[in-house]
């Protein structure tokens, strides 16, 4: 089994900046995507980025410009700068990562717990 282990989350005010980390509790064989989520109470969780290991980095609209993801295939960890924070960004953010954990297992998803951003004067 693999533990995805965010952190870096914390108390921010409008305009500043954060940057989360997320690790694995060990090495991926490989790595389909990885990726970050975030939810709200009583709210669904939504997608925020994603870095295709073989394809190009997506964001959702809203977040475009101001967060940036990078995937580790090699250290399986993958972190999300985030920019000029605005309170709307006011989540729990959690990481996912889509791999094999060897050679002969399976793709399966793995979530993380997650970290508490929130952004407030």
């Amino acid at each position: 089994q693999v533990q995805l282990v965010e952190s870096g989350g914390g108390l921010v005010q409008p305009g500043g900046s954060l940057r989360l980390s997320c690790a694995a509790s060990r090495r991926f064989f490989s790595i389909a995507t990885m990726a970050w989520y975030r939810q709200v109470p009583g709210k669904q969780r939504e997608f925020v980025a994603m870095h295709d290991m073989h394809g190009p980095k997506n964001y959702t609209e809203s977040v475009k410009g101001r967060f940036t993801i990078s995937g580790d295939n090699m250290e399986s960890t993958v972190d999300l700068q985030m920019n000029s924070l605005k309170p709307e960004d006011t989540a729990v953010y959690y990481c996912n990562v889509r791999g094999w954990i060897t050679d002969r297992s399976a793709q399966m998803s793995y979530w993380g717990k997650g970290t508490l951003v929130t952004v407030s004067s």
